[in-house]
């Protein structure tokens, strides 16, 4: 068969059933080749959307995103997808069309080398050159981007090679030289964290994006009601535990709460559990969690000690370690210590000026009231990821899916598309800022075409809210910073075919909201708020 044909039966072979694309001349054997498949192909308005929404798939169905692009500018148009997926590590494998083999080098027509270009931000990379070696190298790719440390891979192909005749056999190992990912955690550390563990008055848990990615919720959670140790979560790590349990404590770092921050400085010890502890967990002081001693569970031996001195390092399967503490950990007497932190989560006031526009923490909480224990919520970037980080509580298999690492905006449109299109069943909604919304309003396309059935929530402070907020409390004014002119947001979506409406005041968020749920299509809403709402 063609090689082209060889790369659909590779991708059906991983159980593949869709991909997210946008079409050029490079890859246009492949696209014969998916015509005549089973595999449904989503045409998204720009690349970059490609990439976000094979990672709101991966993240929403715990699949291996997939998408499509062309050489050149169809390549370098995804690269912000890419880094977001790699920062996140979201399990995806890109496929890029390249010139022909024999012109590459030249300088040609849509020429670049997309593999050189994201080299610091792939898990790995590959350019095919040799047509035989096509389901070899796709068998690594999805291996590779879904084992260990998950990431985005990327399969670079000539258009020549795509057209050349192979005897097809897909792999059913993988052996890797060099790619031996550590999935059992050490005995002997394990012991050492339950010895510790066991003279310890003040623990606490940090929960990450990892736990996540592992799909360790359940057993995070029967290690926490066996151990009784209190629980805090990074950005990323929300939804690692259901914040209705006896344990939650809530979100750390420079965005979370006063009484969580003040958990983990004054914890004896400190469990990071699939967190990378970077500036944003840590606040960027020095002395953080200055008085415990940090027990440090991961993947990927590469994080452990990067960012924090580490008292008991751990590399392994989170899920795998968390089952090996379950079976040896015994309760220990954290009363006090919850109590404690009780006390200070209960003295803090949050002290709330009334405006004559929409409180997003308002109408957060009644999205969170209304939504069913099944559905997904995802922000963009800027001070609505903030607000409904804060506000959207995880019950039952809620997700929480956000653009943490790299904080990409216009993530959250797109993402809701592959996350709906993963999971047609939720009730998936999009929460973004005027600006982040029109980073990808072009998707509005997609949402229409697809007839994608997403509630879409823009929060229309007529500018770059987080970046204003940071001025007006450390430099001497705003700058470079509001909007003179936005469109017509409701029009706008009403000109694709998409219902919309506007809410200016609290009350009549409720209803609108309520409506968009219960509505059989996509529905926007533009919520006006004050220029000078804070995120806190």
């Amino acid at each position: 068969m063609k090689a082209a044909e060889a790369i659909i039966q590779c991708l059906k072979k991983e159980e593949v059933n869709m991909v997210f694309g946008y079409p050029g001349a490079a890859v246009v054997p492949i696209y014969e080749a998916l015509r005549k498949s089973d595999i449904k192909h989503v045409l998204v308005r720009q690349e970059q959307a490609a990439g976000h929404s094979a990672s709101g798939y991966a993240r929403s169905t715990g699949k291996v995103g997939v998408c499509i692009v062309t050489s050149g500018p169809g390549a370098t148009n995804l690269i912000t997808g890419i880094a977001s997926a790699y920062m996140d590590s979201i399990p995806m494998v890109i496929i890029t069309g390249q010139v022909k083999s024999t012109l590459i080098g030249r300088d040609v027509f849509q020429e670049l080398d997309i593999t050189g270009a994201t080299e610091s931000f792939t898990k790995y990379s590959f350019l095919v050159r040799e047509s035989k070696f096509i389901p070899k190298t796709i068998k690594e790719a999805f291996y590779i981007a879904n084992t260990g440390r998950k990431g985005p891979v990327l399969v670079d192909i000539p258009v020549d090679i795509m057209e050349e005749d192979i005897d097809f056999k897909y792999p059913e190992v993988v052996n890797i030289r060099g790619y031996k990912p550590t999935t059992k955690g050490h005995i002997g550390q394990i012991r050492k964290i339950i010895e510790r563990i066991k003279t310890s008055k003040r623990p606490i848990i940090c929960a990450g994006g990892g736990v996540i990615l592992a799909k360790a919720e359940n057993k995070l959670r029967e290690f926490v009601e066996k151990s009784n140790i209190p629980v805090v979560h990074t950005l990323m790590g929300k939804g690692s535990i259901n914040e209705d349990s006896n344990y939650y404590v809530g979100l750390i770092g420079t965005h979370g709460f006063d009484y969580a921050n003040k958990a983990v400085d004054n914890a004896d010890v400190l469990i990071l559990i699939g967190a990378r502890a970077t500036d944003r967990t840590t606040r960027g002081i020095k002395d953080f969690a200055k008085n415990a001693d940090v027990i440090h569970i991961d993947i990927d031996p590469a994080e452990i000690g990067k960012n924090l001195e580490t008292f008991i390092p751990v590399v392994g399967d989170i899920e795998n370690v968390l089952s090996k503490l379950i079976k040896e950990i015994t309760p220990i007497d954290t009363e006090n210590w919850i109590n404690q932190i009780r006390i200070w989560k209960n003295s803090i006031e949050i002290n709330k000026n009334p405006t004559d526009k929409i409180n997003p923490r308002y109408a957060l909480n009644n999205v969170s009231k209304k939504l069913d224990e099944e559905s997904i919520l995802i922000t963009d970037v800027g001070q609505n990821q903030i607000w409904c980080a804060r506000n959207f509580k995880i019950m039952g298999n809620r997700k929480f899916l956000t653009s943490g690492g790299l904080g990409t905006m216009g993530y959250s449109i797109p993402a809701a598309i592959g996350a709906k299109m993963g999971c047609p069943d939720k009730n998936v909604i999009a929460v973004a800022g005027d600006a982040g919304f029109q980073m990808s309003l072009f998707e509005l396309g997609t949402v229409k075409e697809y007839d994608v059935n997403i509630v879409m929530i823009i929060f229309n402070n007529l500018g770059l809210g987080m970046v204003r907020e940071i001025q007006d409390k450390k430099c001497e004014g705003e700058f470079g910073v509001n909007f003179k002119t936005n469109p017509d947001f409701v029009k706008l979506a009403e000109s694709y075919g998409i219902c919309a409406e506007r809410v200016e005041k609290d009350d009549e968020f409720e209803t609108v909201f309520e409506k968009a749920l219960n509505s059989d299509r996509a529905f926007l809403i533009e919520c006006v708020v004050d220029p000078h709402e804070s995120t806190f």
